[in-house]
């Protein structure tokens, strides 16, 4: 099995006191040096049979939750740190990225309990980050990281997220205060439309092993990475400079397709898949290991913790 996929089988007792928050509790330190290890863990074989047990199982991983604050796309929440996966389109996947990389505070650690898994596809992959830093190109890299890497957002109404719902307030002065806090430019258009932008580092030394990591939304965010209808929709409705998201070299340089592609093309080559099962639970180092979501037909929930928020 590929390092950074490790399966812990789980074998509960059958009991009416038996549930898989109980099971996390006694094995975390296993589950925590594993994660260590591996970057990320596989628990298969939990009696997750509802929302109200993934709920719980995430929770009772994930340590000090962390609130979400500037996602780009819907999410329900069910507590603090704790949520629904992203409201995205099921035949668009989500590309590989760092949860919440362009944040000033990042959750260190996740977790994502299956309660429903999909008929087909919809496959939380990962990718380790330390090997995909060191396969790209080095004059790539050494830009980066001299520059960092610029996110641009125009919220509106239509695609993705409003600001009152990224920033979990409706008051225009509230979110001035938090941008200036947190590094961000913050504009206000006509119709009570905001546009931001922040510079970030792209490359980032684990906390623990000092080991640098390909830390960032680079290719995810960026408009090449779009399906090529989605980009001349959002094009044409937004305009090229007012596009709902994109990513640019922090110097504010604009990124060409081949660049964006064949650091997708990196992701890919150190990609490994395990479709879900009902009851796993997936514990992931949000630092040492990139994820995506896959495209997928029929019904799917995965809940989603994040935890252990730390400032890259």
């Amino acid at each position: 099995m590929p390092e950074q996929l490790v399966s812990l089988q789980a074998r509960l007792e059958a009991g009416p006191t038996s549930d898989a928050a109980s099971w996390i509790g006694e094995h975390g330190v296993l589950i925590r040096e594993s994660v260590a290890t591996h970057g990320a863990v596989l628990v298969r074989g939990l009696p997750i049979g509802d929302r109200a047990a993934a709920i719980a199982a995430v929770r009772a991983v994930t340590g000090e939750a962390m609130p979400e604050r500037e996602g780009f796309a819907p999410r329900d929440t069910y507590g603090p740190g704790v949520y629904s996966s992203s409201h995205w389109p099921a035949d668009q996947p989500m590309c590989m990225h760092h949860e919440l990389s362009y944040v000033a505070t990042a959750p260190r650690l996740l977790a994502f309990a299956c309660v429903t898994p999909p008929t087909a596809g919809g496959v939380t992959a990962l990718a380790d980050a330390r090997a995909v830093l060191r396969d790209l190109p080095v004059d790539l890299v050494e830009r980066f990281e001299r520059h960092g890497w610029r996110l641009t957002r125009h919220y509106n109404p239509f695609v993705g997220t409003s600001w009152q719902d990224a920033f979990g307030t409706e008051d225009r002065a509230e979110v001035e205060r938090y941008c200036e806090d947190k590094g961000l430019e913050a504009t206000w258009q006509e119709g009570d439309a905001l546009s931001t932008v922040q510079t970030r580092a792209a490359v980032l030394a684990h906390p623990d092993s000092g080991e640098r990591c390909w830390f960032n939304q680079i290719a995810f965010l960026n408009e090449w990475t779009m399906e090529p209808s989605v980009q001349e929709f959002l094009t044409q409705e937004f305009g090229p400079e007012c596009l709902p998201f994109n990513t640019f070299f922090g110097d504010g340089s604009p990124l060409d397709r081949a660049t964006v592609d064949h650091i997708n093309e990196v992701y890919e080559k150190h990609t490994v898949r395990e479709p879900w099962r009902r009851g796993d639970l997936l514990v992931v180092d949000n630092i040492r290991t990139a994820h995506n979501r896959e495209p997928f037909r029929g019904e799917r929930e995965i809940i989603v913790g994040m935890g252990e928020p730390f400032q890259p």
